[in-house]
């Protein structure tokens, strides 16, 4: 029978060999923490092991951006940590120390290594991560309006309506951290190993099913529906029929909020945006 220490012995083993091969290994962020002296380091489990990786190590590059007020980087950053909880991270290990079991790493090496394999141009002259390929992506972060994924080493940000042909009220409805998605490439620059640019869109993977889905529609019709957003008091619906709508009026004397379930009049078929446009008869239930 394997005993805890026995266990405990094997893993250190190999997290050695790791470190003198430099071998990317996976685990799970489970935690972030203030370090004393005011850093903040990300705390990585490999096979219950504690892994240590500080923030500088972390390589989340996000772009400065005088136009909007994004605030300070570092609160950014540690935000965007926040929301990658639970996700798995690829490291790199940098240094052990024996005597009390501790591991530092880097997911900024894992990170370049990958993207030498993937990115940069082979003999060749040709990468494997290149313009309309289809590849795997790891969910890394989920925002209501965004979601951010990894891909082979390289991370991008995917907006809503990239995300689905259905409208999406929120994104974290349908996407979670560490789960893995096909996604199409856009385009991808390469200026170097360090500096690469990745854009991925994932509803070009799936069949555009909207046109299919109106022809449900019949105008006059009644169908229930959810709110997805609101702007400028136009209303947007995603109906329980699969088909997106627009709605410029609403009968009840409540306003319609995001997440209400709301009964929904089709008034006219807008076959070239894949729309149905009506008006709110009543709200069902609000969201509150």
């Amino acid at each position: 029978m394997e005993t805890p220490e026995s266990r405990e012995d094997t893993i250190w083993h190999e997290l050695q060999n790791a470190y003198r091969t430099r071998k990317v290994l996976t685990g799970i962020l489970g935690g972030i923490e203030k370090m004393v002296g005011g850093g903040t380091i990300a705390v990585i489990y490999y096979k219950e092991v504690r892994v240590v990786i500080p923030l500088a190590e972390m390589m989340i590059n996000l772009v400065e951006d005088e136009a909007r007020d994004y605030g300070e980087l570092a609160l950014r950053q540690s935000k965007l940590l926040g929301n990658m909880l639970g996700c798995e991270i690829d490291f790199i290990i940098k240094g052990l120390e024996n005597a009390s079991r501790s591991v530092v790493a880097s997911r900024k090496d894992a990170m370049y290594k990958k993207r030498q394999i993937f990115y940069m141009p082979d003999a060749a002259g040709n990468s494997r991560v290149c313009e309309d390929r289809i590849v795997q992506a790891r969910v890394i972060a989920v925002a209501e309006k965004v979601v951010r994924v990894e891909i082979f080493g390289a991370e991008c940000s995917t907006l809503a309506r990239d995300l689905s042909w259905d409208w999406l009220g929120d994104a974290s409805e349908r996407f979670h951290v560490d789960e893995q998605i096909l996604v199409r490439i856009l385009s991808v620059k390469v200026r170097s190993l360090e500096d690469i640019s990745v854009k991925a869109d994932v509803k070009s993977v799936n069949g555009n099913t909207s046109k299919d889905s109106l022809s449900k529609c019949r105008i006059q019709g009644k169908y229930a529906g959810a709110v997805t957003d609101v702007h400028k008091g136009t209303v947007f619906v995603r109906l329980h029929i699969g088909v997106n709508a627009v709605a410029h009026n609403c009968y009840d004397n409540r306003m319609p909020g995001k997440k209400d379930d709301v009964s929904f009049v089709v008034t006219r078929i807008d076959a070239e945006r894949n729309v149905a446009v009506g008006l709110i008869s009543r709200i069902i239930k609000q969201n509150i």
